[in-house]
């Protein structure tokens, strides 16, 4: 019998406002089960940058650790993103949520400018390195606009953010719901999930399109 395709999934908190957008990334998991592979999640074991209370959208002064947060989501299975090894797996997927541009890189504070997070930067140039699908949904398509210069991808319909990404060297389209961007040479896909007005429904759509496609990158590998 054929090995099930492994994916790592890089969470980044808890909550769109300060995390991992929690749709995208339920909705990813249960994405990469319906096409009978397996997932092993990861998040940098680090401080958030801020801490959001998501009934009021105001900052507070609570510390929480990205890791820890991202726990809640993965039910407590999930490892620190330091420990990553691209060997057993056959892609990596970013969802998106304020965490990836804030935690995982500097986007939401440095634009173009921005630093990525040194475990993320590993563990994307390991999976680049190796000829591994990159995966990357809502905003998360900063991360590797930053590392992979000349990547072809999708932030929605967005044109301020789409123009700070292209002075980072991407080459970017617009898409609508559920439309995914694939870059064949770098082996990345793009999904705009939250970055357009989205409900549920097209969360599932944008999911199930990106790991319908990264899944598509590994079999013609």
């Amino acid at each position: 019998m054929k090995k099930s395709s492994q994916f790592a999934v890089v969470l980044s908190g808890c909550g769109f406002q300060d995390g991992a957008e929690i749709h995208e990334s339920v909705l990813t998991l249960l994405a990469i089960t319906k096409v009978g592979a397996g997932y092993q999640c990861f998040a940098p074991d680090m401080d958030q940058v801020q801490v959001v209370n998501h009934l009021t959208g105001k900052k507070i002064s609570d510390k929480r650790n990205v890791l820890v947060e991202s726990a809640r989501i993965a039910r407590g299975r999930i490892k620190p993103l330091s420990e990553f090894d691209e060997v057993p797996f056959d892609a990596i997927i970013f969802p998106g949520g304020f965490g990836a541009a804030m935690n995982l890189c500097t986007f939401a504070v440095d634009g173009e400018h921005c630093r990525i997070q040194p475990d993320v930067e590993k563990a994307v140039r390991a999976m680049h390195k190796a000829k591994k699908p990159i995966g990357v949904l809502c905003i998360a398509p900063v991360i590797v606009a930053q590392l992979l210069k000349g990547v072809e991808l999708t932030l929605g319909q967005d044109q301020a953010v789409h123009e700070k990404v292209r002075k980072m060297g991407a080459v970017t389209k617009n898409t609508s719901h559920g439309q995914v961007v694939v870059d064949q040479e770098n082996r990345v896909v793009s999904t705009p999930c939250y970055m357009l007005d989205s409900t549920v429904a097209d969360i599932v759509l944008g999911a199930e399109n990106l790991v319908k496609a990264v899944m598509d990158l590994i079999d013609k590998k």
